[in-house]
């Protein structure tokens, strides 16, 4: 896909005149190219024009309104991409301002391996923070400072407690480090039962 970017973006028609090319021009347009990371365009002897890339590393899928696109572990734009199923294997982040917090993406990523088979992926919140997305909607609210840690603590708490198998919605550590929990709805009803039935048997 990227050799046939290349020839659509370099319309030159040969044979032609070494002398006729503007290397430097051609240089930028490759280098232009989304999935390209660096280039290299000169022409060898013998007349040769050899155009030489790296291609940008596929890192994770963002999903912004735009829809789903492959960006390296910087952030830039590899390309746009139809369906979450095309990179299965990749990490997925979502939300405004994704795009431009990826090495701490990629950080949190990285602490949150031992979720690894729960993980959904990472949504962006007003373009400051992080929520970790597990299975069974349950969400991991992350401070704007230190979020690692913060994560890393949940991890550590879950292991000495189980608390993310229990009927637990969210764990929001944004204000301070200890964890407020926020049990889902069915939870929070059968407390209010339990309490009811407490109450009458007094």
């Amino acid at each position: 896909a990227l050799v046939e970017d290349i020839r659509e973006v370099v319309t030159i028609d040969f044979p032609v005149s070494s002398f006729d090319l503007d290397i430097s021009a051609l240089h930028s347009l490759i280098a232009g190219l989304d999935p390209v990371q660096s280039a290299t365009v000169r022409i060898r002897p013998g007349g040769v024009l050899q155009v030489d890339v790296a291609e940008r590393d596929p890192a994770l899928l963002w999903r912004s309104r735009d829809g789903l696109a492959l960006l390296d572990d910087n952030g830039a734009h590899i390309d746009h991409v139809v369906s979450r199923n095309e990179h299965p294997d990749l990490p997925l982040i979502a939300g405004d301002g994704a795009d431009e917090a990826v090495p701490e993406a990629l950080a949190i990523l990285a602490a949150a391996q031992p979720l690894a088979d729960r993980l959904r992926g990472l949504v962006r919140m007003g373009e400051r923070r992080w929520d970790v997305v597990l299975d069974r909607d349950q969400r991991l609210m992350l401070p704007v400072e230190d979020p690692v840690l913060a994560l890393e603590r949940i991890i550590a708490f879950d292991s000495a407690h189980d608390m993310l198998a229990r009927d637990v919605a969210s764990v929001d550590m944004r204000l301070g480090m200890r964890p407020t929990l926020r049990m889902n709805e069915n939870a929070v009803s059968e407390w209010w039962r339990i309490r009811e039935i407490n109450q009458v048997a007094r």
